[in-house]
């Protein structure tokens, strides 16, 4: 549901004042840091191989980035969708950015594959019932992350 149906914690999440996203860059524990963002993966993930990309400075919206962090949070994004991709071996990635819920730039990265749920039509993560990894799945993909992330960029 949406945070604008009470205006007043939205205008102070706006400004920061107790953003949820804020909230977790300061106190959760990233899978990588990276220049202006972090790489946040979970194992109560929508989708095997999905990660989010919160903006490490409070934020709302791309056109209130510097030029410098502007491409800061671009190479950031391309550096974890090559990671992804070739962890998962995904055949398509979806890159999405919201802040309808909470208002804090961030990017949320869903890897696609054949017979997905969602294949052909929008990802609605809300759909997800089932988990997504098995016993010990999401360790051995945490670690591909972070292999690939550590090789340089061709």
């Amino acid at each position: 549901m949406s945070g604008w149906r009470d205006p007043e914690r939205w205008a102070r999440w706006v400004v920061g004042d107790g953003c949820p996203i804020c909230r977790s860059v300061a106190t959760d524990a990233p899978l990588a840091e990276l220049e202006v963002s972090r790489l946040m993966m979970s194992e109560d993930a929508p989708m095997r191989g999905y990660a989010w990309l919160p903006f490490r400075r409070h934020v709302v919206e791309l056109h209130q980035l510097t030029e410098s962090e502007g491409a800061a949070f671009m190479r950031d994004i391309r550096r974890v969708s090559r990671a992804i991709a070739a962890a998962t071996g995904a055949v398509k990635l979806n890159h999405e950015i919201h802040g309808n819920t909470v208002p804090h730039l961030h990017l949320h990265m869903f890897p696609r594959y054949p017979g997905d749920p969602f294949e052909g039509g929008p990802i609605d993560p809300r759909r997800i019932r089932d988990a997504v990894y098995r016993p010990g799945e999401f360790e051995l993909m945490r670690g591909r992350v972070l292999e690939a992330l550590a090789r340089p960029a061709a």
